[in-house]
């Protein structure tokens, strides 16, 4: 089984404009999810946050990314691209069931409980969660 690692090289390849698109479409999701909790709450407010926030802007400029660097080299990436970015888009699959079990914890803990204790046991049972599922997945 490999192990889970960091690498920053990708940072070098993305470009500025990159993170401006992602910083804007993340705030207009933010926006229309704070929208949502007026109406709604902020526990439906709150499923809205994250998870479109970051996963459309981030999915889209992986494929990017992947479609440019094979233009560089005179080829078509528009399949390797939605390759990579399926492959983004699984293991985000796996951090949001992960983050249910956060949640969990969190809900049904928290009362009467000392807060910081229980944040701390809903990021371990997060992690322990999403590492399980990605070590099934692979395995």
């Amino acid at each position: 089984m490999k192990k889970i690692k960091f690498d920053f090289s990708s940072l070098k390849e993305t470009r500025w404009h990159d993170y401006v698109v992602r910083f804007v479409f993340g705030g207009l999701c933010t926006a229309i999810a704070g929208v949502v909790a007026k109406y709604y709450g902020p526990g439906i407010g709150g499923l809205f946050l994250a998870f479109p926030a970051i996963f459309p802007a981030s999915t889209t400029m992986i494929e990017n990314s992947e479609k440019r660097r094979k233009a560089e080299v005179g080829e078509d990436g528009t399949v390797r691209g939605r390759l990579a970015a399926s492959i983004d888009a699984s293991g985000t699959v796996l951090g949001c069931i992960g983050l249910v079990a956060f949640a969990l914890v969190v809900w049904k803990v928290l009362p009467g409980h000392n807060a910081y204790a229980v944040v701390a046991a809903a990021i371990v049972s997060w992690a322990s969660v999403s590492y399980f599922l990605w070590a099934l997945r692979k395995s």
